[in-house]
């Protein structure tokens, strides 16, 4: 079965499916976006994924041209067209088509597209053994610019400490906010385990608030896990006893080494082994 792609509305054959070089979510990174898992047949999450779209819609002015049911109907429609059960989703809205200048109001009408397909983020053996990152030198933006709670088109911020992971071997890095405190990685939300209590970064130091972010945090608290939303600093990832990381696309994954140090006994640790099969389990039971 070849790949489709919907664009506002039809599916095309993926060589087919084309923007115009005009639209701004092209020219200046103005849309938003979701990163959705289909595990099953079934959007997981589907709730949660398509507030923070609208959500981040709402927060740049930017008014979606379906509802969220015709959202959901579509992007299941594209699933299917490829004959997927189990895949990735990427969902675009862009400002639309509009003429060279900054000016959104002379874009008409928001394109919409949607992609379906696989993707392996990370190596099979880093998520049975772990992953080592490093510490970006390039901070998180500041949440009075472009917040990092809306799920914008421009990724840019995100990309320049991606560079610096890659030139340090390592497939993350982590992004401070601009008060020195540890925001998220690139594309994943972070967490560390100390004496037991695992601890995450609050929405308010600078991180998206993924869906698998709150997933885990539910199940800390269905599970008797101890969880706590903090600040935290640099020399909490040092001395942490356990350290991973969450998103739609990695899902869960271990970190053994950050800087250069190991992370406990530099091995997957016994509560992230647990959070990592309470995740998979959720996943398969819908």
């Amino acid at each position: 079965m070849s790949a489709k792609v919907w664009i506002d509305g039809q599916l095309v054959a993926r060589e087919d499916a084309k923007i115009s070089v005009y639209d701004h979510g092209l020219l200046y990174g103005d849309g938003v976006f979701e990163g959705i898992r289909v595990y099953n047949g079934r959007i997981f999450e589907s709730e949660a994924h398509f507030r923070r779209l609208y959500d981040s819609a709402r927060a740049i002015r930017l008014e979606i041209p379906y509802t969220a049911q015709e959202l959901v109907g579509a992007t299941m429609q594209t699933v299917k067209a490829c004959g997927f059960t189990d895949c990735y989703v990427r969902l675009v809205v862009t400002r639309g088509v509009g003429y060279l200048g900054l000016n959104p109001n002379k874009c008409e009408r928001p394109t919409v597209f949607i992609i379906a397909d696989t993707i392996d983020m990370y190596p099979r053996e880093m998520y049975e053994n772990g992953m080592s990152i490093i510490t970006a030198t390039v901070i998180r933006n500041h949440p009075n610019a472009i917040p990092p709670r809306v799920k914008s088109l421009n990724y840019l911020n995100n990309i320049l400490a991606k560079i610096e992971a890659a030139d340090a071997g390592v497939p993350e890095a982590v992004m401070l906010n601009h008060d020195g405190n540890v925001a998220e990685c690139t594309g994943d939300n972070i967490f560390v385990v100390r004496d037991g209590v695992v601890s995450t970064p609050t929405t308010t130091d600078g991180i998206l608030e993924g869906i698998t972010r709150n997933v885990i945090i539910r199940l800390c608290r269905q599970n008797n896990i101890p969880v706590v939303e903090r600040s935290l600093q640099r020399v909490d990832l040092y001395i942490a006893d356990e350290m991973f990381l969450t998103g739609t696309a990695a899902e869960v994954i271990a970190v053994t080494k950050v800087d250069g140090r190991p992370v406990g006994t530099g091995k997957v640790g016994p509560i992230t082994r647990r959070l990592i099969e309470l995740f998979h389990k959720c996943v398969r039971e819908g």
